[in-house]
């Protein structure tokens, strides 16, 4: 199994079973993760709903995440 940061991810929202197939389809950092919408999901193969809207919300945090650490520099 792949250990890199988007399978530590993964691990944390209890998903690790998609690591490998985020990987291969060019998910393998997490700001290239943060582009993710519904047909990249479709093309990674998670079609649980649960997992999706979980995915989807991980997201939203990790650009949250962003955009409070650039006010950081520009205070």
């Amino acid at each position: 199994m792949c250990t890199n940061i988007v399978y530590e991810w993964l691990r944390t929202l209890q998903l690790p079973q998609y690591a490998e197939s985020f990987v291969d389809n060019g998910y393998d950092d997490l700001e290239v993760c943060k582009q993710i919408g519904d047909p990249d999901l479709d093309a990674i193969g998670v079609a649980v709903p649960h997992h999706r809207r979980r995915i989807h919300e991980a997201v939203r945090r990790l650009k949250e995440a962003d955009e409070t650490a650039a006010g950081l520099y520009f205070t």
